[in-house]
């Protein structure tokens, strides 16, 4: 059986990444976990940002899939942004990769780290955006700015699950719909 020596150093960086972090990983680590030599790497990345590059790739496509999931089209405008950010904001609390990201940006400030945590805040953003424009168009909500929408959205959201909850404990998933419901979409609904 042939081994995939791609899949085998994205694997192994992946893992890397999520235990160092982006700026402690180094080429050596990854073909250590990988079983490779460094020049393998080489031949399919040509330096760690392209190799981080692909691995955020994936991420960001897992995480657009995992909030694609949730949507229900029998369900309304609210009940569905509330199942796509409950879903990413739990993707992102649970998986060891975004969990290493944001605590590196937060806590070192690396600049490599920082743009993929705008590039996937951005994905998030247009995602909400397009189901904010949907809704409009349909008449459920009032007009407004769909991206701007998005992003009140979003840190709204970002604020119950991760910002209240270091002073006060978590919010289960009710509570945070009710709470988006009292206070985003009865201001946007007809």
């Amino acid at each position: 059986m042939a081994i995939d020596r791609r899949k085998q150093i994205l694997e192994a960086a992946t893992n890397s990444f999520s235990l160092f972090g982006y700026k402690a990983t180094t080429m050596d680590q990854v073909a250590k976990i990988a079983n490779v030599g460094k020049g393998t790497i080489y031949t399919f990345f040509k330096n760690k940002e392209e190799l981080f590059d692909e691995i955020v790739s994936s991420l960001i496509n897992e995480m657009t899939f995992e909030a694609e999931e949730v949507i229900d089209p029998e369900a309304t405008f609210s009940e569905n942004v509330h199942r796509a950010l409950f879903r990413l904001l739990e993707f992102r609390k649970e998986h060891k990769l975004t969990i290493k990201l944001y605590q590196e940006a937060r806590e070192m400030g690396t600049p490599a780290v920082s743009e993929v945590i705008d590039r996937m805040e951005e994905v998030v953003i247009e995602f909400l955006s397009r189901r904010i424009e949907k809704a409009v168009s349909s008449g459920a909500i009032k007009p407004c700015n769909p991206e701007m929408t998005a992003f009140v959205l979003l840190k709204l959201y970002v604020s119950l699950i991760f910002d209240w909850e270091r002073a006060h404990g978590p919010l289960d998933k009710d509570e945070i719909a009710n709470l988006f419901e009292l206070y985003i979409i009865k201001g946007l609904s007809n």
